[in-house]
């Protein structure tokens, strides 16, 4: 298949904490991606500053590395045609009053510091993010549903 790429997405300690993790996975699932790496994590502030550190130099950065590091996320890799783009589009903008319904943050947020989730936002910090969190490597393997999802 062309295109088929990966994209890192993490549920932050808000959606772990309201019980989204089953109906965010869902969505990644019914869209046709293919989950291969996927845990959850108390992530330290050390960490949340490697995966943030395009943020450092903003005013918000430190009551995000706390509030990241408040309680458990989720650290998930998903794989399949324009994982990155699609992802983004799955999960809305940013600020959760700009994002359609039917998108994860349209339909569970209402505040930027709340919004759920985060994705990838190009193949490049995609690669990197999957390298951050998951050092071990992600699984690989043929999903029996490709012919049914695919040309």
């Amino acid at each position: 298949m062309s295109n088929n790429e990966r994209t890192y997405i993490m549920i932050k300690p808000d959606g772990v904490q309201r019980g989204l993790v089953g109906k965010i996975i869902q969505r990644f699932e019914e869209r046709g991606f293919k989950l291969t790496a996927l845990k959850l994590v108390q992530a330290t502030e050390a960490h949340l500053e490697q995966h943030y550190a395009d943020l450092k130099g903003k005013g918000f950065f430190p009551g995000l590395i706390k509030y990241m590091a408040s309680g458990p996320v989720v650290a998930m890799v998903w794989e399949g045609l324009d994982a990155v783009k699609t992802g983004r589009v799955m999960l809305g903008a940013t600020n959760p009053l700009q994002s359609p319904v039917g998108s994860i943050r349209g339909d569970y947020c209402l505040a930027v510091g709340r919004n759920i989730c985060h994705g990838s936002d190009s193949v490049e910090s995609a690669e990197k993010e999957i390298g951050l969190w998951f050092p071990e490597g992600v699984n690989q393997y043929i999903s029996a549903l490709e012919p049914w999802i695919f040309e």
